[in-house]
């Protein structure tokens, strides 16, 4: 028999734009996941779908409620998704996808009342930095970003030439600059797509575009 559109997703396993949740209990935490999306190249949720893959299906309408609780009161901005809702084994599963957002920096308030941005790495969504928060800001802004080429960005890009990347500790050791001026050097340049940015559970480098 041939697989149906959702095994043949559940074969691929949870990745970086595919993720399954076996039931949304908490607006507040599949928030994060909206906006885990919605910050990088957006994704796919399953609801009804446990971490191994087994469909256990949903209850209620109930579902999709907490869903849209989570894109437009727990997220900032609102975070736009579609639903869709397969019949798979006699079971419901609803299907949330959602679009890379054109907004970023995205936000998830959490149990605390803060608001965290994150981004999704592989199969996890990880909070998202200060130098990146401030990057995608400035991509907003209308008037653009605007660099000092002084003898510290020479010295990043020098850096990176003859490196893969680099961190923010070991931009401010060989610049003498202070955290605050190191990551804004690095800010400028990640508006500016000269930079990326390389989030992992581990650490955060910078390296050069292309």
């Amino acid at each position: 028999m041939k697989p149906s559109y959702i095994h043949t997703l559940i074969q691929q396993g949870e990745h970086q734009q595919l993720d399954f949740k076996f039931e949304i209990s908490d607006s507040l935490k599949i928030a994060k996941s909206f906006v885990a999306f919605t910050n990088t190249n957006g994704g796919k949720l399953l609801i009804g779908v446990k971490d191994n893959g087994n469909i256990k299906g949903i209850r209620s309408m109930e579902e999709f409620y907490m869903a849209e609780a989570a894109a437009n009161m727990y997220s900032k901005p609102a975070v736009e998704f579609e639903t869709k809702e397969w019949n798979v084994e006699g079971k419901k599963v609803l299907e949330i996808i959602i679009p890379e957002g054109d907004e970023k920096p995205y936000f998830a308030e959490n149990k605390d009342g803060k608001w965290l941005a994150y981004v999704r790495v592989g199969d996890q969504n990880i909070l998202a930095n200060r130098v990146w928060v401030n990057a995608m800001n400035r991509k907003q802004k209308p008037e653009g970003t605007y660099i000092i080429y002084s003898e510290k960005e020479r010295l990043l890009l020098e850096y990176l030439e003859e490196h893969d990347s680099i961190t923010v500790t070991k931009f401010r050791k060989i610049s003498g600059l202070s955290r605050y001026k190191a990551e804004n050097i690095l800010t400028n340049f990640l508006a500016l797509d000269i930079i990326e940015i390389v989030i992992s559970e581990r650490s955060i480098v910078y390296r050069q575009v292309g």
